[in-house]
């Protein structure tokens, strides 16, 4: 159950209760949810993949395929609740030119699409009654616990840069932010929502929202589903739907992959993704000794004997 609740951590960004840092990796990918939990401080996180789109839209200067591959670069400093980060995007695509439902020309364009600096910073944790301590009542112990129903809020404010390619530029630099919840509803199963405001000041603004299920099926594997949907001024609400799986492979590196497609358009998308995560773990666990209370410093400690509710003769300290 332990290790089954830490894979959920690694996958979409599930922390432990009791601190921010965890010793397993956690990873925003493959899903494009993200937690309101940060990574640690002094911890650098890489985050990569490469994606494949193909569209059948037939409209003017659609882009029936797309090729890329992202970056998205964490770090943890200053506090355990607040996280610098930066995705940075290369794409090649495809435009079709067409009159008369017949196709004039095929043209390209590549470069750096996407270039977003940002932070986010962990607002409300909610905290659950720890079940494995009660001893007295079998059904107090399996009992849901109410408390579930209300998430931990994250909020993030980001800049959408304009260094990018030419035939990426836009007018300027735009704005981003978000609103970051979670439920974990059980050691298994976890819900991410996120409520976000994208090129805010730009005439490109829109809104969207993504809701994604996690669930930790063994010490190793976990999947996920998630719904997105976009809202403009200019154009009809879309959705798209997605599913994928993630393998811990240590520690500190998860491998992934995720496919998702979209409905009630009139014409139909498939999105590919295959990708990594690993991070450089340079974080220092402060430590209380019952003792004497003196703080003790231990380097990229990662005991196994870590967990919720357990008393050992040192005390991890709490961050915050």
């Amino acid at each position: 159950m332990k290790k089954a609740f830490l894979l959920i951590i690694l996958f979409l960004n599930i922390q432990l209760l009791t601190a921010q840092y965890t010793q397993i990796i956690n990873s925003k990918r493959p899903g494009f949810s993200e937690s309101p939990y940060s990574i640690g401080t002094n911890v650098y996180q890489f985050e990569t993949g490469l994606f494949y789109r193909s569209s059948n839209n037939t409209a003017s200067n659609a882009i029936p395929k797309s090729f890329g591959g992202d970056l998205f670069f964490r770090y943890g400093k200053f506090s355990e609740k607040l996280e610098f980060n930066a995705r940075i995007a290369y794409q090649r695509d495809q435009f079709l030119e067409f009159d008369n439902n017949s196709i004039l020309q095929k043209t390209y364009k590549s470069g750096i699409s996407h270039l977003t600096i940002g932070a986010k910073y962990l607002f409300y944790q909610q905290k659950y009654t720890d079940k494995t301590k009660e001893i007295r009542s079998w059904k107090r112990k399996m009992a849901f616990d109410k408390k579930r129903l209300i998430p931990s809020v994250g909020v993030y404010a980001g800049v959408n840069t304009n260094f990018l390619s030419t035939n990426f530029k836009e007018d300027g630099i735009s704005y981003k932010a978000a609103l970051l919840l979670q439920n974990d509803f059980s050691d298994r199963l976890v819900v991410l929502t996120n409520l976000i405001a994208d090129k805010i000041t730009s005439d490109f603004n829109y809104y969207s929202y993504i809701i994604s299920m996690t669930y930790a099926i063994s010490d190793k594997w976990s999947y996920f589903i998630e719904n997105q949907g976009f809202f403009d001024k200019r154009n009809a609400p879309k959705y798209n739907f997605g599913t994928g799986a993630a393998y811990l492979y240590s520690d500190d590196i998860q491998v992934d992959a995720s496919l998702r497609t979209n409905f009630f358009d009139d014409y139909s998308f498939i999105y590919a993704s295959v990708g990594i995560a690993w991070r450089l773990d340079k974080h220092n666990e402060k430590l209380i000794s019952k003792k004497n209370s003196n703080p003790l410093k231990s380097k990229n400690r990662k005991s196994k004997k870590r967990r919720r509710g357990n008393i050992f003769t040192r005390i991890f300290k709490k961050r915050h």
